[in-house]
């Protein structure tokens, strides 16, 4: 079903929020006249990041005022004739908006399209009968939502007790200034004669004291008012930080997380819309609890009543203030991270975002982010709040941006597009450590003013990332597995038995048991500093050799699963002597990087290949080559495995001439078992 149709049928809080992405920058009625066709356009191949990509977007914004152009002129009758009036103006208004920058409608049209397929997902989960029990995920939304919620419902309280407390020192003022005439009244009375002085005073003394006797009572009252407003504002911030807890310690967190682990294979990250939305109910309930504070001082201020209200309220002030500044200064993240791996003289890119940079009105005054590079000693010393004198570890061009609004997405964001490192400083190293583990950190700085210059903060982001000095072995495995699928691009990855080959390569035992690895370590010289025994590389660089070689050359073969791989010589010949002559397996080899071999009930063994030989021939046609290789292990007929991938045989002679052909012998003699 289209995601439109589903989309209408949202209700509540979903509803308002699919109707709260459209507007003057993409009419709804654009959506719904040009459904079909928006859904059918391949937006996500356009990258945003790329101004190359332009041309692309150009066209998808022509074409879209050309589907709106052609509805409106097949409109009849008088309802028709106003829709087509309405549809031609969107067409104009889209092409005055999106003319000059193309890749802001795509921007705007993939934040729609992803944010509709969110709530529709959303709806469609919590109305699914399973068990009637909601996934975790959402029931952690539902926790998320409610406390929103009941912040809104205890703001709304505090805002009618604050305009309360406000109506009644009004009239407070009004009844002391009342006081202060009666006063001035009697001391007149001493001018006039005693006659009329005794007439006239004992009125003025009894309004005197009615009026006193009930300021002193609407005193205690206003002071009562205050007290409880400030213990309700204590209760906001309570939850408030409760919720920012939350949302930035754990939500925050996770992705952080979740982007490292992308960095390195694993699944992407996810977008960062729904985090956004809810640090920006964090940010506009924050300043509105901050702005009823203060508030509450200057009505404190106007009339000061002795008590401890001076003190709670500067509490209340101070701690909104520390809410607000952990808030800015968490949710200036890094978005798109720099590679892992930067070169001297190459162009890289980054995109730095504020997540609450549209509520807080910090794109009013768009800030400034400079990147720089720094080492791990230097970002460590950040992190504590020591003194680095502003030093960096290199120079890197292009390292200064302003961070733009994005009207169509809500977004404030800087994009890098073209940094690059021009030296970097390296420090003394010591003992055997290499160059490749020097490690450095871009490191990201700005200044914030919020509140019209009220508030400035500095805000720095990139915490380094900690590598432990060792790590259990079914930790490392499963780092491993989602490595060699991403580099790899398979969906098959490492087997138990191939994480048993890689336990007894890494810990040089012959255990078949995976249970004997599974409270072993293992320490960062075993993985890439120290050589594995009798051989000239390590642990690692045994297995990028082994990823790269598959990723280059032999991925189809992977998949089908006609490479075993991880298995070392003598398992090879048990495995293959029970078997028929002729019978092969394909292992990876144990003594060189990045190299294969076929082993062969008559040979065990050829020299390795490696991706210098598959330059020349390939895989497939070499094993098509060899007519004494007939069954891959077990009992595969090896043309019915690989014959896909044979080189078609080669065309006749033209013009006389006849073109060689290249093709792998083994010599007979090697033959001979």
């Amino acid at each position: 079903m289209a995601v439109w149709i589903q989309a209408q049928q949202l209700q509540g809080d979903a509803l308002h929020q699919m109707q709260s992405l459209y507007g003057q920058h993409f009419p709804i009625e654009v959506r719904h006249y040009l459904s079909q066709w928006l859904e059918g356009q391949l937006w996500d191949v356009i990258d945003l990041e790329n101004p190359q990509e332009e041309f692309k977007a150009k066209r998808l914004l022509d074409s879209l005022i050309q589907e709106l152009q052609n509805k409106a002129e097949h409109q009849v009758g008088e309802d028709g004739f106003l829709l087509k009036i309405k549809l031609g103006h969107y067409a104009s208004q889209l092409k005055s908006t999106y003319d000059r920058c193309p890749l802001e409608l795509v921007r705007c049209i993939k934040h729609i399209l992803y944010t509709e397929q969110r709530l529709v997902r959303e709806a469609s989960n919590s109305s699914s009968p399973v068990g009637g029990m909601m996934d975790s995920m959402s029931q952690k939304y539902q926790q998320i939502n409610q406390a929103f919620e009941e912040l809104r419902l205890l703001t709304q309280d505090t805002e009618n007790d604050l305009r309360k407390l406000q109506h009644n020192q009004e009239y407070f003022i009004i009844q002391y200034q009342e006081s202060l005439r009666i006063q001035a009244q009697l001391t007149s009375l001493a001018t006039l004669p005693p006659a009329d002085r005794q007439l006239r005073e004992p009125t003025l003394l009894s309004k005197r004291a009615t009026v006193e006797a009930w300021l002193t009572r609407e005193a205690n009252t206003l002071q009562k008012y205050r007290l409880d407003l400030a213990e309700k504002h204590q209760k906001s911030l309570q939850l408030l930080r409760k919720q920012q807890t939350i949302i930035l310690d754990d939500e925050l967190i996770h992705w952080k997380r979740r982007q490292q682990l992308a960095g390195n294979g694993g699944p992407p990250e996810g977008g960062l819309d729904i985090l956004q939305s809810w640090c920006e109910k964090l940010a506009e309930t924050i300043w509105q609890n901050r702005q009823q504070i203060r508030r509450a001082e200057h009505l404190r201020q106007q009339l000061p009543i002795p008590g401890p209200i001076e003190e709670l309220l500067n509490d209340l002030n101070s701690t909104i203030t520390d809410i607000i500044s952990a808030l800015v200064t968490s949710t200036f993240i890094i978005e798109k991270q720099p590679p892992q791996v930067l070169k001297t003289q190459t162009k890289f890119a980054a995109t730095v975002r504020l997540l609450v940079g549209g509520k807080l009105n910090v794109h009013m005054n768009p800030p400034q982010v400079k990147a720089t590079i720094i080492s791990e000693q230097q970002a460590k010393a950040l992190l504590k709040n020591e003194n680095t004198r502003n030093d960096s570890s290199g120079e890197i061009l292009n390292n200064n941006c302003v961070m733009e609004y994005h009207q169509a997405t809500g977004t404030l964001s800087a994009n890098f597009r073209n940094m690059s490192l021009k030296r970097i400083k390296r420090s003394d190293r010591r003992g055997a450590e290499s160059v490749t583990e020097e490690k450095f950190t871009i490191l990201f700085e700005s200044q914030f003013s919020v509140g019209g210059n009220e508030l400035v903060f500095q805000v720095k982001g990139r915490v380094p990332f900690i590598v432990p000095d060792k790590v259990l072995w079914p930790q490392l495995c499963e780092a491993l597995n989602m490595k060699y699928k991403a580099e790899v691009q398979s969906n098959r990855g490492l087997s138990e038995e191939n994480l048993v080959f890689l336990a007894q390569k890494a810990f040089s035992s012959s255990s078949i048991n995976p249970d004997d690895y599974r409270g072993m370590t293992m320490t960062w010289s075993q993985f890439n500093r120290e050589s594995l025994p009798g051989r000239n590389f390590t642990f690692w660089q045994w297995f990028d050799g082994v990823m790269e070689l598959t990723k280059k050359h032999l991925k189809p073969h992977w998949n089908d699963g006609a490479i075993l791989g991880f298995v070392n010589k003598q398992q090879a010949q048990d495995m293959l002597m029970s078997k028929p002559n002729g019978t092969f397996l394909l292992r990876f080899s144990d003594s060189e990087i990045g190299g294969i071999t076929i082993a062969w009930r008559m040979v065990w063994n050829l020299m390795p290949y490696t991706t210098k030989d598959f330059s020349i021939r390939s895989l497939a046609d070499r094993i098509s080559d060899l007519n004494h290789l007939l069954f891959l292990y077990p009992d595969r007929p090896k043309d019915e495995v690989f014959s896909k991938y044979y080189t078609p045989p080669l065309s006749k002679a033209v013009d006389g001439y006849v073109k060689p052909q290249i093709k792998q012998v083994v010599p007979e003699a090697d033959l001979i078992t």
